[in-house]
């Protein structure tokens, strides 16, 4: 059976009842790509370290939905994870082939309709963050390909947006940024007025917080998961930099002073809470290291951490806003120079 397809001119999520879930919401499972591209890491090992850690603190609790390229690289995956002694009835590969890792910005956004208990994808263009890189743009092709497993209906807006330039709170808000998503390299005929009815009428959303610019090293144009995350229906976590010589400075302290006088869909003032900074992580540029690429699971948080003083401050702020689940940093100074963390290489897949 060819699941549902919907096109911009026929209903959309909003209008049937689907609405985008907050991350903290029970999940089904994780989606992830086994690393491979040499030219993104060009140090493969420590990034599969990095992943066969997230898998083993996922799979202990919910699904982790892995795609390979090819038999052999689900041979090589399955092996490194018994040899781990990880966990495989939580495992489920999905031979599909891929570019890169970034599961976050080509992967689909699911959407729920609680009152039918049904789950949807929202298939957006991935235009490779601008057409920066023509070598990934066939990963626009994964959602649809997934969707050949589960069999959901497909929303199909026709417009470039990334997973990780938006966060949901699930009740109506959606907090972006100018600089991502009124960059003419992604929808140039699309003012701020279009993008917000696709994000409204897509995510489910009646209100939206327009952050300005992301951090340095961000090749992404300002993705929101780098610099601010809601942690509850009303609170955020706000990157924040202290050095005001610092390039992210100015830019940081713009966000925070926007969103300490925003308010969610209903007029509640949004809390903010301030989440520190690491100290500047170079290759040959600055990299795009940011304590707000975390991710939330079922049962535990992940954070990507930098060998930095601030690592300790985080996970304990971290702790602080998510009571109820556990808190696990991981060593993302590999994953880093591929220019994303562990948001990035992540979609969380609800339960309807």
């Amino acid at each position: 059976m060819v699941p549902a397809r919907y096109g911009p001119l026929d209903a959309t999520p909003r209008s049937l009842g689907f609405r985008m879930p907050a991350e903290w919401k029970r999940q089904e499972g994780i989606w992830l790509s086994w690393p491979k591209d040499e030219d993104t890491f060009p140090d493969l090992i420590p990034v599969e370290q990095a992943y066969i850690q997230i898998i083993r603190e996922i799979s202990h609790y919910q699904n982790v939905h892995l795609l390979v390229s090819n038999e052999d690289i689900a041979q090589y995956v399955w092996d490194i994870l018994k040899m781990e002694r990880i966990r495989t009835d939580h495992l489920k590969f999905h031979q599909i082939d891929y570019a890169d890792v970034w599961f976050r910005d080509y992967g689909p956004s699911f959407v729920i309709n609680h009152e039918k208990s049904s789950l949807a994808m929202v298939d957006w263009t991935f235009n490779a963050w601008g057409n920066k890189y023509p070598g990934l743009l066939t990963d626009d092709e994964i959602p649809s390909m997934m969707n050949k497993e589960l069999d959901i209906p497909q929303f199909v807006p026709g417009i470039v947006m990334e997973g990780g330039s938006i966060d949901v709170n699930g009740c109506g808000t959606v907090v972006t940024t100018e600089q991502c998503l009124l960059n003419p390299n992604r929808n140039p005929d699309l003012d701020r007025t279009g993008i917000e009815w696709y994000m409204k009428e897509y995510l489910g959303c009646s209100h939206v917080i327009w952050l300005k610019e992301g951090i340095a090293g961000d090749d992404t144009d300002g993705h929101v998961d780098d610099i601010a995350r809601f942690i509850n229906d009303t609170t955020i976590l706000c990157a924040h930099e202290e050095d005001p010589d610092d390039e992210n400075y100015a830019p940081l302290m713009e966000n925070h002073q926007i969103l300490i006088t925003s308010t969610d869909q209903d007029g509640t003032p949004i809390s903010v809470i301030p989440l520190p900074m690491p100290a500047e992580v170079k290759d040959q540029n600055r990299l795009p290291a940011s304590y707000a690429n975390f991710l939330i699971t079922n049962k535990v948080v992940l954070f990507p951490t930098f060998e930095d003083p601030n690592d300790g401050i985080v996970e304990t702020i971290l702790r602080s806003a998510f009571p109820e689940r556990e808190v696990v940093g991981i060593d993302s100074r590999a994953l880093v120079r591929g220019l994303g963390t562990i948001h990035c290489i992540s979609q969380q897949h609800p339960e309807p």
